[in-house]
């Protein structure tokens, strides 16, 4: 069974012991149970992928649990990944972390963690003002914004202070250290974006 990959739920950070005795810091990663819940054919749909489920919904409107009912569950999460073979999977099947093998690498797409307004000392990096010569309150401002006369206003894009955090973030280039198909736990090696108990996305990466 190929399939790009699966979602999952970061659990966090914790020590892998390997058998030559080294230390490695890993994230741990639930990815699954998925379920299938659509599959998309080339004649129906105009491209193939699987549509796959995770984390458990208490309540859905209609036409999301109609959409869902013929996987016998229902789903918070759902999203598709690209598959080799398509007639292996079928509405409802089950997929776990055995679709990943140890030392492959993998790519994870999550969401970072918010951190509210923030100024452009922390936002972009900026530098700050003089710490001296009489500037006793500019020490984290953005300084000059834009000319007067000329354009006379404030270009579109120009980096302030504002909402920081909450952004789709791709990490490409990490590892799987280990797998625990029973426990569908996956163990990564280097940072995964988001806090933990956040949605992520692990995909195959083949170059």
């Amino acid at each position: 069974m190929t399939i790009a990959g699966l979602l999952g739920r970061k659990i966090g950070m914790t020590t892998y012991y390997h058998e030559d005795g080294t230390a490695e810091s890993v994230t741990a990663v639930e990815v699954g149970p998925c379920v299938v819940t659509q599959v998309k054919t080339e004649a129906r749909d105009g491209y193939e992928a699987v549509q796959l489920g995770f984390g458990s919904a208490r309540r859905l409107n209609s036409p999301e649990a109609g959409h869902q009912n013929r996987s016998g569950r229902r789903f918070t999460h759902l999203q598709e990944f690209g598959v080799d073979d398509l007639s292996e999977f079928e509405v409802g099947q089950e997929i776990k972390a055995d679709v990943f093998e140890v030392g492959e690498p993998i790519k994870v797409i999550g969401t970072s963690k918010g951190k509210g307004f923030s100024g452009v000392v922390r936002r972009w990096g900026f530098r700050g003002g003089p710490k001296t010569h009489g500037q006793s309150d500019r020490h984290r401002s953005p300084g000059s914004i834009g000319a007067g006369t000329s354009p006379g206003r404030v270009w579109p894009g120009t980096k302030m202070a504002g909402h920081y955090g909450v952004d789709r973030v791709t990490v490409k280039g990490l590892k799987i250290v280990a797998t625990d198909p029973e426990k569908n736990v996956v163990l990564v090696r280097g940072p995964i974006p988001g806090a933990n108990n956040g949605i992520v996305r692990i995909e195959k990466q083949s170059n």
